[in-house]
């Protein structure tokens, strides 16, 4: 028997219950639903978030309190006061950090804001002018705050979109103050709507010269992070070396296994998140591909009673001349067309949630997430479906294959 016609048995055979067949591969067409879309939208995040990063910039370096976290239990270590302004000062220093350009404290909190009768709580961040230089970010109304204010410990703020929407509505803004922790902060910048970028939504966020928010919000004498830029792609790593030293020294710390504080480039940052993005990815992938052994045995058992259903039928071709090898092909091509289908729909129906589902969350989020076919995933759809129809359909094929003729005609 052909392969041509061994086909066209097989598809005889699947259309005579086509209700069936239709039930037996929804298990599979979950499962490669689930994997699409888990593989699609965790590209999406990925992508997203590396491109957040690297819109910092590659000359961006970070400088964070406390030891590098290895785990769970490790990220209260994070959390210390390690960072000083005799750190920032010694960073500054050009003969101890030679390749950096630019250096910014950064201080940050959630707080509530009011204004008359309006409460609204916004991100605090504590930083210098340099904060619109590094982030590319400029008010769309009124200006930055100066040098002079951050030396001054002056009241001023610069408020996101969100916070002035949220707290005067349609009434201007500018010029206006809004009070925190008791003390009244003049608006002197008004942001666009700008989003989530680089991990913070500036719409959100009400940014102040970093000292005045250490004096009057936090009453700290510390810092959250230090940002550097090296002048060139080209010395971040000696610009790094440099870092660790100036800190090693201002510190103390003869071991490098002491350090209070780690140091974080962009390609390191986009490196981790790929490792973390991935990792997550293809556990809930895992998870979903439980759906599929579920499938795959609806599939054997659905292939067994259409064995038992068909044994005179089975019988009538072997008295004909059929071989077992042509019951074996037959029905494990059922089995296998069945599965193919189920991934072929399933591949369908996750590409089109996934576009759906990035439109929604860049209308909700206000991001950028782009809509990626994970061609990966589609590829593992068709295989691992097509291979759960080897498999599972071997059994029953087999089972097939094996009956003996005569008694298959006298079946009942």
């Amino acid at each position: 028997m052909t392969l041509k016609n061994t086909l066209k048995t097989a598809l005889v055979g699947l259309k005579t219950n086509k209700s069936r067949s239709a039930l037996t591969i929804l298990g599979i067409v979950i499962g490669i639903t689930a994997i699409i879309i888990v593989m699609a939208l965790g590209q999406g995040a990925q992508n997203l978030i590396l491109g957040q990063i690297q819109g910092i910039g590659a000359k961006t370096i970070a400088i964070v309190p406390g030891r590098q976290p290895s785990g769970i239990s490790d990220i209260a270590s994070s959390l210390t006061d390690s960072l000083k302004l005799k750190d920032l000062d010694a960073l500054k220093r050009k003969e101890n950090v030679p390749h950096a350009t630019d250096i910014m404290p950064i201080v940050f909190s959630s707080q509530t804001a009011t204004y008359e009768n309006q409460l609204y709580q916004p991100t605090i961040f504590g930083v210098t002018p340099l904060f619109a230089k590094i982030y590319d970010i400029t008010p769309e109304e009124g200006n930055l705050f100066s040098d002079e204010d951050v030396k001054s410990y002056a009241n001023v703020v610069v408020i996101g979109s969100k916070v002035k929407d949220e707290l005067f509505g349609n009434n201007d803004a500018l010029g206006q103050k809004i009070k925190i922790k008791g003390q009244n902060f003049r608006i002197v910048g008004i942001l666009g709507k700008k989003g989530q970028t680089t991990f913070v939504n500036f719409d959100t966020a009400a940014i102040m010269p970093y000292t005045t928010v250490q004096q009057y919000i936090l009453g700290i004498k510390y810092f959250n992070r230090i940002v550097v830029q090296a002048d060139s792609e080209t010395n971040i790593d000696a610009t790094v070396a440099d870092i660790k030293i100036t800190l090693r020294n201002a510190h103390n710390i003869t071991d490098p296994s002491k350090d209070d504080f780690f140091v974080e480039t962009q390609a390191q940052a986009i490196e981790q998140v790929g490792t973390i993005t991935n990792v997550l990815t293809m556990f809930l992938v895992a998870v979903a591909a439980i759906s599929l052994l579920v499938g795959g045995v609806g599939i054997m058992n659905i292939m067994l009673v259409s064995v038992t259903e068909r044994t005179r039928e089975i019988g009538l071709r072997k008295a004909l001349g059929a071989t077992n090898k042509n019951i074996l092909s037959q029905f494990l091509l059922e089995a296998v067309i069945l599965t193919a289908s189920g991934g072929v729909v399933g591949i369908t129906l996750g590409l089109t949630f996934s576009f759906l589902i990035s439109l929604i969350l860049s209308r909700i989020l206000a991001v950028n997430w782009q809509f990626t076919i994970p061609i990966s995933g589609v590829l593992l759809g068709l295989g691992v479906s097509t291979a759960i129809g080897l498999v599972f359909g071997l059994y029953p094929a087999r089972q097939a294959a094996k009956k003996n003729p005569i008694e298959a005609l006298r079946y009942e």
